[in-house]
């Protein structure tokens, strides 16, 4: 495929076998062609990628540099076979995500008749659908750690679930540094509500135990947009004539920044889990964090990576995103290829205490 400079190359009455195609090598490359341009999720901003052998929580840290409390685990299983973004087991310490897919013979059948037919784009056009099919996974172990990172910013601590358990990390942030508002106090309430002086409480509150002023804040369009409808806030901006103001997000963005010194970014991206699409920030929420990197995503050694890597004769294995591992291996009846992603990852969150949580709605 010109255009994504892949260099899979196929000629009509090629006796390849589809092993010998679609191979983890081969993907990785066609993942990388396809990110180059693409731009990084918010959080690996946040948390950018860090590399770790094993699975040791020890490096993960929490609140104060304490350990991640890790409260449920399992063991070995098998890689599920589902298109959801899902969290399948926990191994040992650091949560174990790992899904797969298969290039059947139907797709096979399909590739057969297209490299009879001896034209090039149809045969690219084939391998380009099997290749998306397979990216999908890593797509899906790149939404992960997106979803982990924005459950640490809006709640801090992450939670998943799997079919029948439920696994807790706790970071141990300070419940000091969150609140709830209630009243007339929430920012639904456009008339009453006085989500300024909130902010400065807030920044306040941080200052004082840690010595560090969050300037940054996250939050969604919806949660925004109270911003954008305050009555006090209007006010404060044009007291002859509040009512009047007609207000656009470069106004509020100036306006805060000149008074708080806070730059907020709207986050509203998404990812589809079981056939629903979720945020992954949540709405009604506000985070302030100070204006550095807050942790790291850790990715551990995954078992694809520290005893299938190199073993071609068993399975072909690719490291993609520092941790990320694709492996592709045959099965025989029905003949196709079994492809996987696994990660062993989770964030630390070295700046958890400089950081405030609200919900404000």
């Amino acid at each position: 495929m010109n255009k994504l400079k892949m260099n899979i190359q196929l000629f009509a009455g090629t006796t390849q076998s589809i092993f010998d195609l679609v191979t983890a090598p081969e993907i990785g490359t066609y993942y990388k062609a396809l990110k180059q341009d693409s731009k990084p999720y918010f959080g690996q901003e946040l948390f950018p990628r860090k590399k770790q052998l094993g699975l040791d929580l020890r490096w993960i840290k929490g609140s104060k540099g304490t350990p991640v409390v890790l409260k449920a685990s399992a063991f070995d299983t098998k890689a599920d076979l589902r298109d959801r973004i899902g969290f399948q087991e926990v191994q040992t310490e650091m949560p174990f995500f790992k899904e797969g897919m298969l290039v059947k013979e139907r797709d096979r059948q399909e590739l057969n008749k297209v490299i009879a037919n001896g034209k090039q784009e149809y045969i690219d056009l084939i391998i380009g659908q099997i290749f998306d099919d397979m990216t999908t996974l890593v797509n899906g172990a790149e939404a992960q750690e997106e979803r982990v990172r924005m459950q640490l910013l809006s709640t801090g601590t992450i939670k998943a679930a799997t079919d029948s358990k439920l696994y807790d990390y706790d970071y141990n942030f300070d419940a000091n540094h969150k609140e709830t508002l209630a009243g007339t106090a929430k920012w639904d309430d456009l008339a009453n509500a006085n989500p300024v002086a909130d902010i400065q409480r807030w920044q306040d509150k941080i200052e004082d135990g840690t010595g560090v002023r969050p300037t940054r804040a996250i939050c969604t369009k919806k949660t925004w947009n109270y911003l954008m409808n305050n009555a006090k806030l209007k006010a404060d901006m044009n007291p002859t004539g509040a009512q009047n103001i007609i207000m656009t997000d470069s106004m509020l963005t100036q306006y805060l920044e000149s008074k708080l010194n806070i730059t907020i970014s709207v986050y509203n991206k998404r990812y589809s889990e079981g056939g629903v699409t979720k945020l992954f920030f949540p709405d009604d929420v506000f985070t302030l964090i100070p204006d550095k990197p807050l942790g790291n995503t850790y990715h551990g050694t995954t078992p694809e990576e520290s005893d299938l890597l190199g073993e071609t004769s068993v399975a072909q294995v690719d490291i993609v995103n520092g941790g990320m591992a694709i492996t592709t291996s045959k099965e025989t009846d029905p003949v196709n290829v079994f492809t996987k992603v696994s990660m062993i990852m989770l964030p630390s969150f070295e700046s958890i205490d400089e950081v405030y949580i609200a919900t404000v709605a």
